[in-house]
């Protein structure tokens, strides 16, 4: 299991009217604890477009056993969300962060927690409010006593108090009812892994991921994600109302006297090696030019656009959501058992990838058009080469 990060140590000598910026051990042991015991084995030679080729059997077998183990554990407690738990085992592979959408209740903070257990990592939760601040996400620097041994006093000193995003697996939840300042406090970690505070940049423990939710029924008091940060999240999963055979068997399995936790199925050092397996599985160029076409589609001042797009779309997704398409989709075609990624996995992973990167103008907005109607056009209408 991961280690608990701690606070940087007291440093001596330090005048209070100067702030001192020391590395945090704690950070460090997390960070050298979660790296992979080797470099991913590749077998030689060169694969089309100039890329190394995949990954050996032994790497595949042993991330489509790791990955179905855990995709069933998660789906025995969190009851009616195959497709969510897919989508998010896409991004968790991907090493991506992951925006979750849904009404109360439906199950979402269970799923993030259910899904540390299962990896044995740190999990902190963050209930984001109006009154929240960065310093409550990030930490901040206070002064502290220490003892002196030259001296029969103690001394004060500066020393930084790590935040609750000093852990593997943060979820953000309701993060669109706290300020946009307070939002922005998440952005450097989601994209350098890293935490800045005064003239010091700490790092992030490894592997980390932000999962996020939001609520899209109450709309007061709540500060919409701005579009910088929406791109950051690599997915975008809608939570969908259970049908009516999953709530039987939410009552059978939520409402008795059994409590029932997740088993640990993989450790940290064991996803990141995953993750290196899924980067090294090939593409090929044909496949590539598809996602480029699907991703320039989205944009309606490009000339092969379709009509709806020109029409409704004011912008199009940047190239994270190209990046977003690659890497699921390499996960994706591991999770079927393939060796390279197909213009299927491409247009399974679409609409997570992409819905959250495609903004509105207001004839979109006022006929009731969603990106989800947009996407499906637009993978109608790109021709496969």
């Amino acid at each position: 299991m991961a280690k608990k990060s701690e606070g940087t140590s007291p440093l001596t000598g330090v005048n209070p009217t100067t702030e001192a910026q020391p590395e945090d051990p704690g950070v460090q042991i997390e960070n050298e604890a979660a790296t992979p015991s080797g470099p991913l084995s590749i077998k030689d030679g060169e694969g089309e477009g100039g890329e190394a080729e995949g990954p050996g059997e032994a790497d595949i077998q042993a991330f489509i056993d790791i990955a179905q183990r855990l995709e069933h554990e998660l789906c025995s407690i969190v009851v009616g969300q195959e497709q969510v738990i897919r989508e998010l085992l896409l991004a968790l592979l991907a090493g991506g962060h992951v925006l979750l959408e849904g009404v109360p209740g439906l199950g979402k903070t269970l799923l993030v927690r259910t899904l540390s257990d299962a990896l044995a990592l740190k999990f902190t939760r963050i209930q984001f409010t109006p009154d929240l601040m960065p310093a409550d996400i990030v930490g901040t620097t206070i002064v502290t006593e220490q003892s002196d041994s030259n001296s029969a006093g103690s001394r004060r000193v500066f020393t930084f108090q790590p935040g609750p995003i000093f852990a593997n697996i943060v979820l953000a939840d309701e993060v669109n009812r706290a300020t946009p300042k307070t939002q922005s406090a998440l952005l450097e970690g989601m994209q350098e892994h890293t935490v800045s505070v005064g003239d010091a940049t700490r790092p992030l423990p490894s592997p980390f991921f932000v999962m996020a939710t939001q609520n899209p029924l109450e709309m007061e008091g709540t500060y919409p994600l701005p579009e910088a940060q929406l791109d950051r999240f690599l997915l975008k999963v809608l939570v969908r109302f259970p049908l009516a055979r999953d709530l039987m068997r939410i009552i059978d399995t939520t409402v008795g006297t059994q409590t029932l936790r997740a088993g640990k199925v993989a450790s940290g050092e064991q996803l990141m090696q995953l993750m290196e397996t899924a980067r090294a599985v090939p593409v090929a160029t044909h496949v590539k030019e598809h996602a480029v076409r699907l991703l320039l589609a989205t944009h309606p001042d490009q000339e092969d656009a379709p009509e709806q797009v020109r029409k409704f779309v004011r912008y199009g997704a940047s190239p994270r959501g190209l990046q977003a398409l690659i890497m699921t989709g390499k996960v994706r075609a591991l999770l079927e058992g393939r060796y390279n990624v197909s213009t299927e996995d491409l247009q399974a992973v679409a609409f997570p990838a992409l819905r959250h990167r495609i903004i509105l103008n207001f004839d979109g907005l006022a006929d009731g058009i969603t990106p989800e109607d947009l996407i499906g056009t637009i993978i109608e209408e790109t021709e496969i080469s």
